[in-house]
């Protein structure tokens, strides 16, 4: 039974559900394409308000929207958002339990739901395709439709059927949508859901209050404790590039204090859904995760992001990056590489069994990459420039923009490195470089009578530190190749040769050698700073009484319908509630994100909370 003509405009429906007195950027033009009937490519950075662009016509529109999402996770948070606004909104997946799915059935084919969210392998099935076909469906959503795209960073083959919904569905229109998509990606987009006449707006890409910080690797544990001591009693994720590593590092920051889990795809759904319930409560944990813990994070108070291994390509880094600072407020994000991961990245392509021409495109977007790192320009600019973006002038927060790094000619410096792998018969690694150079014996060189060696001590006027720079910007350049097991340096002939003759300069970026610093992130014993998170949001003294005293009553709510806190009220609505202060349901009900569902069943509550704060 098809549901009836709603008579609400967007615009009331934003105001009236969603609690917010205007569209921002593209949402407005997407809104009306959509209900003008017109498939439509929405691309938005992550935060950007993606959401509003489908769930508005979805309500506006007669009958049910569908939602497609590839991760559970994803459709749970977003259906527990809605049904706070008042929308009756339901998700069919396999971790659904047999009672809550035979419900959502009920209420589809009773012409009850809003919004239906499933996963493409569960839509394509034969049983729920007929039964949407036979229903009124106001709007098909596409989310993160790069997965659609066998050149996207996150291909799924299943989203390919996702071209034959026209037949199914005629005349519903489709809204795709993602944060992460270069040009080419959205051209495969577009071509692989047959909407070639779709309307694609492209918001900016920028994120200003996300600070971009890459580092060589140094000592990589200690520099991780220096990034969370900086965000003690908040949320963290830290990407690593195995699953082995995602535990041996929970394990080390769990020994100091710190309140890490681990997450990966080879943890049990017992273990996984553990994590996930932790993460999503509003606890400051920190989540050690490979990108397994990517699409479908929708907390959004992560005030870190930290990489300890490089991305594949410039749009998973920015996917990663961009699970910070979700709500708006600054937030830090730190990538640590070094030689190694260039190499092994590089090694695992060249083994990689995908087509040629798929090999070429994947080699391009990890040059991308390793430039990224490289880079002694603004990085935000040249982040950008991955996705088709022009970035007039640079960012002013990135870690390049704040402290400009120099460049010097490096010839000679890399002459010497190649020479000595070169002399050492292209079989030992960096260490043993670096330690050749500086003129230090070890029980290898010894035996190899390094020490005997012309290039033996020819560095030692620089610390190994600086040695190993330049090393790592060598395999960068493609002049070092990594080989073997045991990460034995050789020399690249084509590249190395012209260096090496003095027929190509060498321009290097100038490291400064870093002092690490033991921080309070860096010492164990330090229980207490992971006892309850700390909001980003500044506040005037006078408003941060109530404002706690609002968190706390809403994590009390959350506990008690088993959601995550940030559904009920994000912290910039608790933010402004205790700022203004309001006194009225209808001084509450004006507040921005303060929607009539939330008004009627919160209303009191808050008021009572803002009183008692005094």
């Amino acid at each position: 039974m098809a549901a009836p003509e709603r008579e609400d405009t967007p615009r009331a429906i934003l105001s009236r559900v969603f609690g917010f007195p205007d569209f921002r950027g593209l949402q407005e033009e997407a809104v009306e394409a959509v209900m003008a009937g017109r498939d439509c490519l929405v691309l938005m950075p992550t935060g950007g308000g993606k959401s509003i662009c489908y769930q508005v016509p979805a309500l506006a529109r007669p009958g049910t929207g569908l939602v497609i999402s590839p991760l559970i996770a994803l459709m749970d948070d977003q259906v527990a958002a809605l049904r706070q606004v008042g929308v009756n909104a339901g998700a069919l997946h396999s971790e659904l339990e047999p009672d809550d799915a035979a419900r959502v059935r009920a209420d589809l084919a009773a012409g009850r739901l809003d919004i239906l969210y499933v996963s493409p392998e569960r839509l394509l099935s034969p049983g729920t395709l007929d039964r949407l076909s036979r229903l009124t469906i106001s709007v098909i959503a596409i989310d993160e439709a790069h997965c659609i795209s066998a050149w996207g960073h996150e291909f799924r083959p299943e989203y390919r059927a996702l071209a034959s919904l026209p037949e199914h569905f005629p005349g519903v229109p489709r809204i795709a949508l993602t944060a992460t998509a270069d040009p080419r990606t959205q051209s495969d987009i577009l071509d692989a859901l047959a909407m070639p006449d779709a309307l694609v707006l492209r918001a900016s890409f920028h994120r200003p209050n996300l600070d971009i910080a890459v580092r060589p690797k140094t000592s990589e544990l200690r520099q991780v404790l220096e990034v969370l001591g900086r965000h003690a009693g908040e949320a963290a994720i830290v990407y690593c590039g195995s699953r082995n590593k995602t535990e041996r590092v929970a394990r080390s920051l769990a020994e100091r204090d710190w309140p890490a889990l681990p997450f990966h795809a080879g943890l049990s759904p017992i273990e996984k859904r553990a994590a996930l319930a932790r993460f999503r409560s509003g606890e400051p944990v920190v989540i050690v995760a490979t990108v397994a813990f990517g699409m479908g994070i929708d907390r959004p108070d992560v005030r870190t992001v930290v990489h300890l291994d490089m991305p594949s390509s410039p749009e998973a880094y920015y996917q990663q990056i961009g699970r910070a600072g979700r709500d708006g407020e600054k937030s830090e994000t730190v990538l640590l590489y070094g030689g190694d991961d260039i190499a092994r990245a590089r090694h695992w392509l060249e083994q990689s069994a995908a087509p040629e021409a798929q090999k070429r495109i994947m080699s391009g977007r990890l040059e991308a990459m390793i430039t990224l790192t490289e880079t002694t320009g603004c990085r935000t600019q040249a982040l950008l420039g991955c996705f088709g973006e022009t970035l007039a002038t640079a960012c002013g927060h990135c870690d390049n923009c704040r402290n400009p790094v120099a460049s010097f000619d490096g010839t000679v410096e890399a002459q010497k490195v190649l020479s000595t792998i070169y002399r050492i018969g292209q079989k030992f690694g960096a260490v043993h470089v670096a330690s050749i150079l500086r003129g230090k014996v070890n029980e290898m060189g010894a035996r190899y009578s390094h020490d005997r060696l012309s290039v033996f001590g020819i560095g030692q006027d620089r610390p190994e530190q600086f040695w190993r720079g330049v090393i790592r910007q060598l395999i960068a350049r493609g002049a070092i190749r990594v080989t073997g097991d045991y990460n034995a340096l050789a020399l690249n002939e084509p590249v190395a040769r012209p260096i090496l003759r003095g027929e190509e300069k060498v321009l290097l970026r100038d490291d400064p050698v870093e002092e690490l610093k033991t921080t309070r992130g860096a010492r164990s014993g330090s229980a207490g700073r992971a006892a309850t998170a700390r909001p980003a949001v500044s506040l005037p003294p006078e408003a941060e009484g109530p404002f706690a005293a609002l968190r706390a009553w809403r994590l009390g709510e959350a506990r008690e319908q088993e959601i995550p806190p940030y559904v009920i009220f994000h912290d910039a609505v608790l933010h402004d509630i205790a700022i203004e202060r309001p006194a009225t349901l209808d001084e509450l009900g004006r507040i921005k994100g303060v929607g009539a569902s939330k008004l009627d069943r919160y209303g009191d509550a808050v008021l009572q909370v803002l009183a008692e704060a005094g």
